[in-house]
């Protein structure tokens, strides 16, 4: 009895682990997010992450943040290119801010295949917010997660995995205005415009008073 329950234990175990992975012993290590942890903690020490997770919301609610790809392509369509415009647009704005493209596909073909062709729709993506008036020395890092992280999850041609995603990944270090420390200022530039903006109707009033009697 006592050895069947070891038995037991011991099959458990050995599913728990083939559970907890789904890689060969030895594969390749991911290494797309290698030193993210030791970023993370500097700019959270240094009082940024905040600033620049309030940036990455705003990116995103403001502007597609994502394109898609035909099967087997890093051609950017039409759709693609007005999408990556809007993005550039926005970008152009905040010239202290650095993103990353992050590249993926469908699940369909190898991992080694996917890999390379999610990277060549990440080049693709910079290359053409390159030609916008995106400085290439902001776009950070060009990583490719392949055929990892599908949005649905099926091993036919999927259109919505096969895509590339721009986020906000921090500040320019030699800028002026970071080195100066005002990133609540770079965040909220547009509001604080609107805020120094002078309303119409004041100007109503003082042209009002300042006017010289009517007849």
């Amino acid at each position: 009895m006592a050895r069947a329950l070891r038995l037991v234990v011991a099959g458990l175990a050995m599913l728990t682990l083939a559970a907890c992975s789904d890689r060969e012993i030895g594969s390749e290590l991911d290494v797309a997010q290698f030193g993210d942890s030791t970023m993370n903690n500097t700019m959270i020490q240094a009082g940024l992450k905040d600033y620049v997770m309030e940036l990455g919301g705003r990116f995103a609610r403001e502007v597609p943040d994502t394109v898609n790809f035909a099967f087997n392509s890093a051609v950017l369509d039409a759709q693609a290119q007005e999408i990556l415009r809007r993005q550039a647009h926005w970008i152009r704005q905040f010239p202290e801010v650095r993103f990353r493209v992050f590249g993926h596909t469908d699940l369909v073909g190898s991992d080694a295949y996917n890999k390379a062709l999610g990277l060549r729709r990440a080049q693709a993506v910079v290359a053409y917010l390159g030609t916008q008036g995106v400085s290439r020395s902001r776009l950070e890092a060009m990583v490719s997660y392949g055929k990892t992280r599908p949005i649905i999850q099926t091993t036919n041609e999927e259109r919505q995995n096969r895509r590339t995603v721009t986020e906000v990944s921090g500040f320019v270090k030699r800028h002026p205005t970071v080195m100066n420390g005002k990133y609540a200022e770079v965040v909220f530039r547009e509001y604080i415009k609107e805020g120094q903006r002078q309303h119409p109707s004041n100007e109503i009033v003082r042209t009002q008073i300042g006017a010289a009697p009517g007849g």
